[in-house]
């Protein structure tokens, strides 16, 4: 199990949101963005669209890294520490910025540290239905459940429960046959 942090913004519809029904789930901890909201990204890994490929390499930490992480977990979020599985985890987590893709600057803002910018192999395509009037999606772009959940998957943790409340499952998953 990788743990995950999703930093949403506020103007993000929880109705629409494909995160929400992983709320309370002890791998995954949501904060809600607000100006005074701080997260030290270092040791994180940070999906996004500019960075290197990922690979399970990027999950691997030494001895040191997990004490570390360890020692972060209580002080990463300006909103509270982060819950045990954060600190006893054997791998790097992964941080989700759950926004749409004109407003991601706006949290990108609220990071400070070395986060590890990871994006996902190309030719995978979202079986969300998107529809936006104000700006052009990334050709690769992925609904949030989506992009979690083939992260994980491509680090080992393949748990498909990520995707049980996901309408667009089965179309999804389908999609992912040949490719991952």
């Amino acid at each position: 199990m990788i743990p995950t942090v999703v930093i949403r913004h506020p103007k993000e519809r929880l109705s629409k949101c494909s995160l929400e029904p992983l709320r309370g789930r002890p791998d995954v901890v949501f904060f809600k963005a607000t100006p005074t909201l701080r997260f030290d990204a270092t040791g994180f890994i940070l999906l996004h669209t500019e960075g290197d490929l990922l690979s399970p390499a990027d999950a691997v930490l030494s001895d040191d890294e997990k004490k570390q992480a360890a020692a972060r977990a209580a002080t990463a979020c300006s909103q509270g520490p982060l819950p045990g599985c954060f600190a006893e985890a054997g791998s790097r987590p992964f941080l989700l910025l759950d926004s749409t893709w004109r407003l991601l600057p706006q949290l990108e803002a609220c990071l400070s540290g070395a986060p590890l910018r990871r994006r996902l192999p190309d030719g995978v395509r979202t079986a969300y239905p998107r529809v936006s009037k104000l700006s052009e999606d990334p050709s690769g772009g992925l609904a949030s459940v989506e992009a979690l959940y083939l992260a994980r998957r491509l680090m080992g943790d393949d748990d498909p429960t990520l995707l049980d409340a996901y309408y667009w499952k089965d179309a999804f998953l389908a999609g992912l046959e040949g490719l991952v």
